[in-house]
């Protein structure tokens, strides 16, 4: 289910609607999307963009999942999933401390929103792509890739989880930060639009 219906419990329909309220950067274009349906009983998924100067830099996808009953694995009724994925520079790409970097960007984003979270786990995959052939006129191309999954520490709070996890995604765009004082580097944006 995307759109929480009468049914829904309260609390799924308010963090629901607290997603919906929440105003990101201008370069993050969110838009609903069709939400899993056998990870949780109710789920509302958003995908999100991120452009600058025009070009799709970032995508990604953003779930809040909810289990009346809870589950013991989140240790608690709601569960935060997302990905996040830009593509890089290939000489940063190779960087060896690309994975840590990125995700304490998540960490910070979630920490700096003052925010609580339970049993945090992800993957960061870095990928490169070399061209040969008729295809050798492109430039190698080098990804970053962020799954995580969190548990809020407070559901009347998702609308912060949505804009750390904003925020997070811009970082990785290699958009500067919004306010002053960020300890992490962005990444520079990528060379160019995706290859087709």
């Amino acid at each position: 289910m995307n759109g929480p219906g009468a049914e829904a419990p309260y609390a799924f329909r308010r963090a629901v609607a607290a997603l919906g309220s929440a105003r990101a950067r201008p370069e993050v274009r969110l838009a609903p999307m069709p939400a899993p349906r056998r990870l949780a009983p109710y789920a509302h998924a958003l995908e999100a963009a991120v452009t600058a100067d025009g070009t799709e830099v970032a995508d990604g996808r953003f779930v809040l999942l909810h289990s009346p009953q809870g589950d013991d694995s989140w240790r608690g009724e709601f569960r935060v999933v997302t990905l996040a994925r830009a593509d890089l520079d290939p000489e940063l790409g190779a960087d060896p401390l690309l994975p840590e970097v990125a995700w304490s960007w998540l960490t910070e984003a979630l920490e700096g929103r003052g925010l609580t979270w339970l049993e945090p786990s992800g993957t960061v995959t870095r990928a490169g792509s070399y061209f040969f052939g008729g295809l050798g006129d492109r430039p190698p191309r080098s990804e970053v890739e962020l799954r995580a999954s969190w548990t809020p520490g407070d559901a009347e709070e998702a609308a912060g989880h949505l804009l750390a996890w904003c925020a997070l995604l811009a970082q990785c765009a290699g958009l500067p930060p919004e306010a002053a004082g960020g300890t992490v580097a962005a990444f520079p944006r990528r060379r160019g639009p995706r290859p087709v």
